[in-house]
């Protein structure tokens, strides 16, 4: 009995699907829903450098894996929160690079 097998004995209700939401953030940025760039902003909070990304239009869950996606990525703290995507620290050229490999427009706001 593999790990599925025990995982379906363990959650009969339990439906897998198929989709990935990494894949579905790409298709996002193919389809032009996207009409206006994301905007990277730099700030300062208590002292401390915040990279802030704004202007994502879509779901809060595909915001959320976006997010979690570039925290991995660099080991950054962060969130996503009201909208916005907020990450510690002065990511401004890597967070910019990646999104436009995904295929989104973004511009510098800022510093």
């Amino acid at each position: 009995m593999d790990l599925q097998d025990q995982l379906r004995h363990l959650f009969p209700e339990h439906v897998v699907s198929d989709t990935n939401l990494s894949e579905e953030i790409e298709e996002l940025a193919d389809e032009s829903i996207q009409k206006e760039p994301l905007c990277c902003h730099y700030e300062k909070r208590k002292g401390k450098p915040v990279t802030r990304i704004t202007g994502f239009i879509g779901s809060d869950e595909m915001a959320k894996s976006m997010a979690k996606e570039i925290k991995v990525k660099w080991s950054v703290g962060g969130t996503f929160k009201e909208g916005e995507m907020l990450f510690q620290g002065d990511f401004r050229q890597q967070i910019m690079a990646f999104l436009k490999q995904k295929g989104f427009q973004v511009k510098r706001v800022g510093g």
